[in-house]
Protein backbone atom coordinates (compact mmCIF):
# COMPACT_ATOMS: atom_id res chain seq x y z
CA UNK A 1 0.00 0.00 0.00
CA UNK A 2 1.05 3.55 -0.59
CA UNK A 3 0.58 6.79 1.30
CA UNK A 4 -2.87 8.32 1.14
CA UNK A 5 -3.53 10.98 -1.53
CA UNK A 6 -2.47 14.48 -0.72
CA UNK A 7 -4.83 16.98 0.81
CA UNK A 8 -6.29 18.98 -2.07
CA UNK A 9 -7.92 21.60 0.13
CA UNK A 10 -6.69 25.16 0.39
CA UNK A 11 -5.26 24.56 3.86
CA UNK A 12 -3.27 21.50 2.84
CA UNK A 13 -2.07 23.14 -0.35
CA UNK A 14 -0.93 26.30 1.40
CA UNK A 15 0.81 24.29 4.09
CA UNK A 16 2.55 22.19 1.46
CA UNK A 17 3.79 25.26 -0.40
CA UNK A 18 5.12 26.82 2.81
CA UNK A 19 6.87 23.58 3.77
CA UNK A 20 8.50 23.32 0.33
CA UNK A 21 9.62 26.96 0.63
CA UNK A 22 11.06 26.29 4.10
CA UNK A 23 13.08 23.34 2.79
CA UNK A 24 14.31 25.39 -0.17
CA UNK A 25 15.39 28.30 2.03
CA UNK A 26 17.41 25.98 4.26
CA UNK A 27 18.94 24.16 1.28
CA UNK A 28 19.96 27.46 -0.29
CA UNK A 29 22.45 27.95 2.53
CA UNK A 30 24.00 24.56 1.78
CA UNK A 31 25.93 26.00 -1.19
CA UNK A 32 27.54 28.70 0.97
CA UNK A 33 28.52 26.11 3.58
CA UNK A 34 29.86 23.78 0.89
CA UNK A 35 32.15 26.53 -0.41
CA UNK A 36 33.33 27.27 3.12
CA UNK A 37 34.20 23.60 3.78
CA UNK A 38 35.92 22.92 0.45
CA UNK A 39 39.43 23.70 1.75
CA UNK A 40 39.22 21.80 5.03
CA UNK A 41 37.11 18.71 4.29
CA UNK A 42 36.96 16.43 1.21
CA UNK A 43 33.46 15.89 -0.26
CA UNK A 44 32.59 12.42 1.03
CA UNK A 45 33.79 13.36 4.52
CA UNK A 46 31.43 16.33 4.45
CA UNK A 47 28.55 14.11 3.39
CA UNK A 48 29.29 11.49 6.06
CA UNK A 49 29.64 14.07 8.83
CA UNK A 50 26.40 15.71 7.72
CA UNK A 51 24.34 12.54 7.90
CA UNK A 52 26.04 11.30 11.06
CA UNK A 53 24.95 14.47 12.85
CA UNK A 54 21.42 14.23 11.46
CA UNK A 55 21.05 10.55 12.41
CA UNK A 56 22.44 10.99 15.93
CA UNK A 57 20.13 13.91 16.67
CA UNK A 58 17.09 12.08 15.27
CA UNK A 59 17.86 8.79 17.05
CA UNK A 60 16.39 9.63 20.52
CA UNK A 61 13.13 10.81 18.91
CA UNK A 62 12.91 8.23 16.14
CA UNK A 63 13.88 4.99 17.83
CA UNK A 64 10.49 4.52 19.53
CA UNK A 65 8.40 5.13 16.39
CA UNK A 66 10.77 2.93 14.38
CA UNK A 67 10.27 0.05 16.82
CA UNK A 68 6.47 0.43 16.74
CA UNK A 69 6.34 0.58 12.95
CA UNK A 70 9.13 -1.93 12.33
CA UNK A 71 6.84 -4.64 10.86
CA UNK A 72 5.83 -2.26 8.05
CA UNK A 73 9.42 -1.07 7.57
CA UNK A 74 10.68 -4.66 7.42
CA UNK A 75 8.05 -5.53 4.82
CA UNK A 76 9.30 -2.66 2.63
CA UNK A 77 12.99 -2.84 3.55
CA UNK A 78 14.16 -2.79 -0.07
CA UNK A 79 12.20 0.42 -0.68
CA UNK A 80 13.79 2.18 2.32
CA UNK A 81 17.30 1.02 1.40
CA UNK A 82 16.89 2.28 -2.17
CA UNK A 83 15.38 5.60 -1.03
CA UNK A 84 18.14 6.08 1.55
CA UNK A 85 20.87 5.26 -0.93
CA UNK A 86 19.47 7.62 -3.59
CA UNK A 87 18.49 10.54 -1.38
CA UNK A 88 21.12 10.29 1.36
CA UNK A 89 24.17 8.31 0.24
CA UNK A 90 24.81 9.61 -3.25
CA UNK A 91 22.71 12.71 -4.05
CA UNK A 92 24.44 15.15 -1.71
CA UNK A 93 27.82 13.47 -2.11
CA UNK A 94 27.60 14.09 -5.86
CA UNK A 95 26.92 17.79 -5.24
CA UNK A 96 30.02 18.14 -3.06
CA UNK A 97 32.11 16.29 -5.65
CA UNK A 98 30.77 18.47 -8.46
CA UNK A 99 31.55 21.66 -6.55
CA UNK A 100 35.25 20.83 -6.54
CA UNK A 101 35.61 20.56 -10.31
CA UNK A 102 33.06 22.87 -11.92
CA UNK A 103 32.14 26.55 -11.84
CA UNK A 104 29.29 27.92 -9.72
CA UNK A 105 27.58 29.25 -12.87
CA UNK A 106 27.52 25.76 -14.36
CA UNK A 107 26.16 24.29 -11.12
CA UNK A 108 23.37 26.86 -10.93
CA UNK A 109 22.29 26.18 -14.51
CA UNK A 110 22.42 22.41 -14.14
CA UNK A 111 20.59 22.45 -10.79
CA UNK A 112 17.56 23.95 -12.53
CA UNK A 113 17.14 20.67 -14.41
CA UNK A 114 16.08 18.86 -11.23
CA UNK A 115 12.44 20.10 -11.23
CA UNK A 116 12.21 19.16 -14.91
CA UNK A 117 13.31 15.62 -14.06
CA UNK A 118 10.83 15.52 -11.17
CA UNK A 119 7.92 16.51 -13.42
CA UNK A 120 9.06 13.98 -16.04
CA UNK A 121 9.49 11.15 -13.52
CA UNK A 122 6.17 12.01 -11.84
CA UNK A 123 4.46 11.69 -15.20
CA UNK A 124 6.23 8.41 -16.01
CA UNK A 125 5.92 6.65 -12.64
CA UNK A 126 3.04 8.38 -10.83
CA UNK A 127 0.83 9.36 -13.76
CA UNK A 128 0.69 13.03 -12.71
CA UNK A 129 -0.75 15.33 -15.38
CA UNK A 130 1.49 17.90 -17.06
CA UNK A 131 -0.89 20.83 -17.55
CA UNK A 132 -0.45 23.87 -19.77
CA UNK A 133 -0.42 26.07 -16.65
CA UNK A 134 2.37 24.00 -15.13
CA UNK A 135 4.41 24.13 -18.32
CA UNK A 136 3.94 27.90 -18.57
CA UNK A 137 5.10 28.35 -14.98
CA UNK A 138 8.03 26.04 -15.61
CA UNK A 139 9.14 28.04 -18.66
CA UNK A 140 8.81 31.34 -16.77
CA UNK A 141 10.83 30.08 -13.83
CA UNK A 142 13.55 28.68 -16.11
CA UNK A 143 13.79 32.06 -17.82
CA UNK A 144 14.24 33.69 -14.44
CA UNK A 145 17.02 31.27 -13.53
CA UNK A 146 18.85 31.97 -16.79
CA UNK A 147 18.59 35.74 -16.20
CA UNK A 148 19.89 35.27 -12.67
CA UNK A 149 22.94 33.15 -13.44
CA UNK A 150 23.91 35.22 -16.51
CA UNK A 151 23.28 38.55 -14.74
CA UNK A 152 21.11 39.53 -17.69
CA UNK A 153 23.88 38.97 -20.23
CA UNK A 154 22.81 35.93 -22.26
CA UNK A 155 26.11 36.06 -24.17
CA UNK A 156 27.71 34.52 -21.08
CA UNK A 157 26.05 31.22 -22.00
CA UNK A 158 28.33 30.93 -25.05
CA UNK A 159 31.44 31.22 -22.87
CA UNK A 160 30.60 28.27 -20.62
CA UNK A 161 33.08 25.41 -20.48
CA UNK A 162 32.19 21.99 -19.15
CA UNK A 163 34.12 19.61 -16.90
CA UNK A 164 33.54 16.24 -15.27
CA UNK A 165 31.89 18.10 -12.40
CA UNK A 166 29.03 19.05 -14.70
CA UNK A 167 28.25 15.37 -15.20
CA UNK A 168 28.28 14.84 -11.44
CA UNK A 169 25.78 17.69 -11.09
CA UNK A 170 23.48 16.29 -13.78
CA UNK A 171 23.54 12.96 -11.96
CA UNK A 172 22.76 14.72 -8.66
CA UNK A 173 19.77 16.50 -10.23
CA UNK A 174 18.38 13.21 -11.52
CA UNK A 175 18.93 11.53 -8.15
CA UNK A 176 17.04 14.30 -6.33
CA UNK A 177 14.16 13.84 -8.78
CA UNK A 178 14.20 10.10 -8.17
CA UNK A 179 14.19 10.64 -4.40
CA UNK A 180 11.23 13.03 -4.63
CA UNK A 181 9.20 10.48 -6.58
CA UNK A 182 10.15 7.70 -4.16
CA UNK A 183 8.97 9.83 -1.22
CA UNK A 184 5.54 9.98 -2.84
CA UNK A 185 5.43 6.17 -2.71
CA UNK A 186 5.97 6.06 1.08
CA UNK A 187 4.23 2.94 2.45
CA UNK A 188 1.07 3.44 4.48
CA UNK A 189 1.52 3.02 8.21
CA UNK A 190 4.94 4.68 8.27
CA UNK A 191 5.06 8.12 9.92
CA UNK A 192 7.43 10.91 8.92
CA UNK A 193 9.80 10.33 11.85
CA UNK A 194 10.07 6.62 11.10
CA UNK A 195 10.53 7.40 7.40
CA UNK A 196 13.51 9.62 8.19
CA UNK A 197 15.03 6.99 10.46
CA UNK A 198 14.46 4.22 7.93
CA UNK A 199 16.19 6.22 5.18
CA UNK A 200 18.90 8.01 7.16
CA UNK A 201 20.39 4.83 8.66
CA UNK A 202 20.84 2.84 5.40
CA UNK A 203 21.84 6.08 3.67
CA UNK A 204 24.57 6.73 6.24
CA UNK A 205 25.80 3.14 5.91
CA UNK A 206 25.86 3.59 2.14
CA UNK A 207 28.35 6.45 2.48
CA UNK A 208 30.86 4.28 4.39
CA UNK A 209 32.45 2.50 1.38
CA UNK A 210 32.93 5.86 -0.39
CA UNK A 211 34.36 7.36 2.80
CA UNK A 212 36.83 4.48 3.24
CA UNK A 213 38.04 4.95 -0.34
CA UNK A 214 38.38 8.73 0.08
CA UNK A 215 40.34 8.50 3.33
CA UNK A 216 42.68 5.87 1.88
CA UNK A 217 43.45 7.90 -1.26
CA UNK A 218 43.22 11.54 -0.21
CA UNK A 219 43.77 14.00 2.64
CA UNK A 220 42.17 13.67 6.05
CA UNK A 221 39.42 16.14 6.99
CA UNK A 222 40.38 19.03 9.26
CA UNK A 223 37.70 19.95 11.81
CA UNK A 224 38.28 23.66 12.24
CA UNK A 225 35.71 25.70 14.25
CA UNK A 226 34.30 26.92 10.93
CA UNK A 227 34.01 23.34 9.68
CA UNK A 228 32.22 22.20 12.85
CA UNK A 229 29.67 25.03 12.55
CA UNK A 230 29.16 24.23 8.88
CA UNK A 231 28.64 20.53 9.54
CA UNK A 232 26.14 21.28 12.30
CA UNK A 233 24.19 23.54 9.94
CA UNK A 234 23.96 21.02 7.12
CA UNK A 235 23.43 18.14 9.56
CA UNK A 236 20.58 19.74 11.52
CA UNK A 237 19.19 22.20 8.99
CA UNK A 238 19.87 20.97 5.47
CA UNK A 239 19.42 17.32 6.43
CA UNK A 240 17.04 16.80 9.35
CA UNK A 241 14.74 19.85 9.17
CA UNK A 242 14.78 20.44 5.41
CA UNK A 243 14.21 16.79 4.50
CA UNK A 244 11.26 16.56 6.89
CA UNK A 245 9.74 19.73 5.44
CA UNK A 246 10.29 18.51 1.86
CA UNK A 247 8.78 15.08 2.57
CA UNK A 248 5.72 16.67 4.21
CA UNK A 249 5.38 19.07 1.28
CA UNK A 250 5.40 16.19 -1.22
CA UNK A 251 2.72 14.41 0.83
CA UNK A 252 0.59 17.58 0.75
CA UNK A 253 1.01 18.89 -2.81
CA UNK A 254 2.86 16.18 -4.75
CA UNK A 255 6.39 16.14 -6.18
CA UNK A 256 5.63 18.14 -9.34
CA UNK A 257 4.27 21.22 -7.56
CA UNK A 258 6.97 21.00 -4.88
CA UNK A 259 9.57 20.81 -7.66
CA UNK A 260 8.44 24.13 -9.12
CA UNK A 261 8.89 25.81 -5.73
CA UNK A 262 12.44 24.43 -5.72
CA UNK A 263 13.17 26.94 -8.49
CA UNK A 264 13.24 29.68 -5.85
CA UNK A 265 16.49 28.22 -4.46
CA UNK A 266 18.84 30.47 -6.50
CA UNK A 267 16.87 33.54 -5.44
CA UNK A 268 17.29 32.64 -1.77
CA UNK A 269 20.96 31.82 -2.34
CA UNK A 270 21.46 35.25 -3.88
CA UNK A 271 19.76 36.94 -0.92
CA UNK A 272 21.92 35.02 1.56
CA UNK A 273 25.03 35.87 -0.43
CA UNK A 274 24.04 39.54 -0.17
CA UNK A 275 23.44 39.39 3.59
CA UNK A 276 26.35 37.09 4.53
CA UNK A 277 28.95 37.77 1.87
CA UNK A 278 28.10 41.33 0.82
CA UNK A 279 27.69 40.39 -2.85
CA UNK A 280 26.01 43.20 -4.88
CA UNK A 281 22.39 43.11 -6.06
CA UNK A 282 21.73 44.22 -9.66
CA UNK A 283 18.66 44.85 -11.81
CA UNK A 284 19.04 41.30 -13.15
CA UNK A 285 18.44 39.97 -9.64
CA UNK A 286 15.11 41.80 -9.35
CA UNK A 287 14.01 40.73 -12.86
CA UNK A 288 14.95 37.12 -12.28
CA UNK A 289 13.31 37.08 -8.84
CA UNK A 290 10.05 38.38 -10.34
CA UNK A 291 10.16 35.77 -13.11
CA UNK A 292 10.90 32.92 -10.70
CA UNK A 293 8.17 33.97 -8.27
CA UNK A 294 5.69 34.55 -11.08
CA UNK A 295 6.42 31.16 -12.60
CA UNK A 296 5.95 29.42 -9.25
CA UNK A 297 2.63 31.21 -8.63
CA UNK A 298 1.33 30.36 -12.11
CA UNK A 299 2.36 26.71 -11.89
CA UNK A 300 1.18 25.97 -8.34
CA UNK A 301 -2.08 27.95 -8.30
CA UNK A 302 -5.12 25.67 -8.48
Amino acid sequence: MHASPRNEGLGGGTRGVLLALAATVIWSGNFIVARALADSMPPVSVSFARWLVATCVLLPFGLGPLRREWPVVRAHLVYFCVTGFVGVSVFNTFIYVAGRTTAALNMALIATSSPIFIILFSRMFLGEAVTVRRLAGLATAVTGIVVLVTRGDLARLSTLTFTSGDLWMVAASMLFAGYSVLVRKRPAGVGQTTFLMATFIPGLLGVLPMLAWELSTGPMPVFTPQAVIGVLYIGLGASLIAYRCWNLAIAAIGPSRAALIYYSLPAFSGLEALLLLGEPVTTAHFVSGALILGGILVATRE
